[in-house]
């Protein structure tokens, strides 16, 4: 095994990356092929001064932000980009978002990335006490926190290539929770692995929340283009996403003032608990699937924002702990995860972009053999899974 310690690794666009000073490259021969890694900095605009790490599978490359928890930004794949145009045009460094903006929502400033965590201590709604004080503001502070620890494993036997990062969200006093992500790459593959493991590390107990928000826009969704999950149960969250529940698993064009639909659902797995959901394009010739252990991950919310291209046109496939409403609903509702003090929890997910129809077909076929059961749709907000429907 060789091992590579580096510390906190980044945009405005990738020929600002090329040019940062002072990268630090490594190529590997394995023996399916080579990847490389590439470490630079951002040095204009919002990334001023973010650090990032390329990895280049051959088959893929893959933008990752240490400095924004470990999120990936983007990734190419025969010369399709997976991910979506932000009109924060990011990535944007975390100093620069507002996280505890009164609004509670100032986390929508820095919202870019392909995969964006959200948690640790909550991942939802924007939380107010009586006095309309933020007490957890939206989607969490996990995402705008830098990687503490970053090592890179490369073990030759095996042909892959491990990035490893520590993020920690702590307060004095409070909480203390601590996010292990191990990235794994393949040479000549286009699939990421990704295991975290969240341990609370103060010796009381404690709970945590933790969504992973995967994010496409044109490539894979365009008018037309469709979700395609294995599912149990799917109801809309609010009376705005039960207009649309007809067609929830169908996408429109970019449409200027369209308004957000998201939906609740539990999944259908395999025995050994995995799943996958996709997003695919009306041709069925492009598509993203998210692969996900559903034992740590129960839920996936779809969320729709197809509206107009400078607006963010985007869809998002969501495996989480719960559904994105304020902590306080969901622990009401026990689906906030408990960790006594020094105890841990892991997720694992994989990401598997298809730029071909046969890969698309391989992934439908995949889903469709774990849908044993008819869905349960409901038309209108479910009670228990949204507060509308409380």
């Amino acid at each position: 095994m060789l091992h590579w310690q580096l510390i906190s690794p980044t945009r405005s666009d990738e020929s600002n990356l090329r040019n940062s000073s002072d990268p630090i490259s490594q190529e590997f021969q394995l023996p399916d092929g080579t990847v490389r890694f590439d470490w630079s900095s951002w040095n204009s605009g919002k990334a001023l001064g973010m650090q990032c790490l390329t990895i280049d599978t051959q088959a893929m490359r893959t933008v990752i932000l240490p400095m924004r928890g470990m999120g990936i930004w983007k990734s190419w794949v025969q010369g399709i980009e997976f991910g979506w145009q932000s009109p924060v045009a990011g990535p944007v460094h975390p100093a620069l978002v507002p996280v505890a903006d009164p609004s509670g929502i100032g986390w929508l400033e820095g919202f870019d990335e392909l995969l964006v965590r959200c948690g640790l201590l909550s991942n939802g709604a924007p939380d107010f006490d009586s006095h309309g004080k933020v007490i957890h503001p939206v989607h969490g502070r996990i995402a705008n926190l830098p990687a503490s620890q970053l090592r890179i494993e490369v073990h030759p036997q095996q042909g892959t290539l491990d990035v490893i990062g520590t993020v920690i969200e702590s307060r004095f006093l409070i909480y203390s929770l601590e996010l292990q992500t191990r990235m794994r790459f393949r040479a000549g593959s286009s699939t990421i692995e990704i295991h975290d493991t969240v341990t609370n590390t103060r010796s009381t107990p404690g709970s945590m929340q933790l969504l992973y928000h995967i994010n496409l826009g044109q490539g894979p969704l365009e008018s037309g283009s469709k979700i395609i999950a294995p599912l149990k149960r799917l109801a809309p969250r609010d009376t705005r996403a039960a207009q649309g529940i007809d067609v929830w698993d169908r996408c429109e064009g970019p449409q200027s003032g369209y308004s957000e639909q998201v939906y609740y659902a539990e999944p259908l797995g395999s025995d050994d608990q995995w799943t996958e959901a996709m997003l695919c394009n009306a041709d069925e010739s492009i598509g993203y699937s998210v692969l996900f252990d559903q034992s740590t991950l129960p839920v996936v919310n779809f969320w729709k924002n197809t509206g107009a291209l400078q607006d963010g046109y985007v869809v998002g496939i969501e495996p989480a702990t719960g559904f994105p409403n304020t902590k306080s609903f969901e622990q009401q509702h026990h689906r906030t995860v408990p960790l006594q003090g020094g105890e841990s929890q892991s997720f694992r997910l994989k990401l598997q972009p298809h730029g071909t129809k046969s890969q698309v077909a391989l992934a439908k076929h995949r889903i469709e053999s774990l849908q044993t059961q008819p869905c349960s749709i409901e038309k209108q907000p479910a009670p228990g899974w949204s507060p509308e429907a409380s």
